[in-house]
């Protein structure tokens, strides 16, 4: 039996955040349906055509779910919705604040009126306080959060590649959603909780907002590296490919030194006597490093850190990372079924002794309309 077998998962979603979260709940076997607007979609489906005329976000967050085609501006759309709700566990929505309380679906009467239901609300900022009703995309609550501010060169400020405000918002209410189940299982009560993505986000800038806050000044961009520990980040070799490394402690830098520079005198260099003083005197110590790679490959200098055991890392590309050979190695790849046909997907990085997660199809637009209509006893005109 799979951990969220017999839990019904309803949700009103869209673009990521919401998605990527209940995809999560149907890998672990709930049945999760998906309301969507009729003829449009979710907004997601339409952001791409880059998976055999699939979007690229959609099918990553959401396969394993039925989709049904509801139009809540009708009275008999909101009465399926409710029906729905009625028979669910778990009621999700990201809509823009207060519009699923103009549709009448107020969180707190919905668990009044179901006491074991838990409703689950992802926003971009929150109830309350002066942004409630801001737009909140993901690039620009990675500006409010201070992410932009310490991602890029020392010169231009940069996004992170993915959506990581919605990964962060969407992550806590998977977690949520599964931490207010195992409380129901002790008291027999549902809950209504908030997720917002700039607290999501907010919480995994933990540890600039504490040097900021408390040192007195912010964390330096610094590209590829990292802001605070040298030598850590890109370096060019004589092939002209980029390998990472990264140093944690002068043990070592002691090693980095002797094995790899083959300079032990550097670690009596009062420039580089700590990561303080390495970080600080980051570009003559960058210099160093490249002068001795220029002279081997990029694939002689990991063999060569492999050895010194030092962490490293080949820069891939993402053609590079699909044909991974650890997830090769580990079998993590699986076909999951499209509308299109078969696509490769990443398994669920969490894996369970004798839990094989779910990867059903990814839902063509209103696929299940009708025989979710008539299993809560409507009609297909309905939508």
């Amino acid at each position: 039996m799979l951990p969220l077998e017999g839990i019904t998962v309803v949700t009103l979603e869209q673009a990521i955040a919401a998605p990527f979260a209940t995809r999560q709940l149907a890998d672990m076997g709930a049945r999760v349906i998906k309301i969507e607007r009729p003829e449009v979609g979710d907004f997601a489906r339409n952001y791409d055509t880059t998976v055999n005329g699939l979007s690229s976000h959609f099918v990553w967050c959401n396969r394993s779910k039925e989709s049904i085609e509801l139009d809540l501006k009708t009275e008999e759309g909101k009465e399926a919705l409710r029906r729905l709700i009625g028979k669910s566990d778990v009621f999700v929505q990201n809509l823009a604040p207060g519009a699923i309380e103009r549709m009448g679906f107020i969180p707190d009467e919905l668990t009044e009126k179901h006491p074991e239901l838990i409703v689950c609300s992802l926003s971009g900022y929150g109830k309350g306080g002066p942004y409630e009703t801001k737009k909140a995309y993901d690039l620009l609550v990675q500006c409010e959060a201070g992410l932009v501010s310490i991602t890029g060169s020392e010169e231009i400020p940069s996004k992170a590649g993915i959506s990581i405000a919605d990964i962060a918002a969407g992550m806590y209410a998977y977690t949520g959603v599964l931490t207010a189940l195992l409380n129901r299982s002790k008291t027999g009560k549902g809950t209504v909780m908030e997720i917002s993505m700039l607290e999501a986000l907010g919480e995994w800038m933990g540890y600039p907002k504490y040097y900021s806050a408390y040192g007195g000044e912010e964390p330096r961009r610094a590209g590829a590296s990292h802001a605070t520990i040298y030598p850590y980040g890109p370096f060019t070799c004589g092939d002209g490919k980029t390998v990472f490394i990264g140093l944690q402690n002068e043990r070592e830098w002691e090693s980095f030194c002797l094995r790899i520079l083959e300079q032990p005198q550097l670690t009596d260099d009062p420039k580089f006597e700590s990561n303080y003083k390495r970080a600080e005197n980051r570009d003559e110590l960058k210099s160093i490093i490249e002068r001795n790679f220029k002279s081997k490959t990029s694939e002689e200098v990991i063999e060569k850190v492999e050895e010194a055991k030092i962490a490293n890392a080949r820069l891939n590309s993402m053609k590079d990372f699909f044909e991974h050979p650890q997830l090769t190695a580990r079998n993590r790849w699986q076909q999951v079924q499209t509308p299109v046909g078969e696509i490769a997907a990443l398994k669920p990085p969490v894996t369970m002794k004798n839990v094989q997660s779910v990867m059903n199809p990814i839902p063509a637009l209103g696929e299940h309309t009708e025989s979710i209509l008539k299993e809560i006893g409507m009609h297909s005109q309905v939508k």
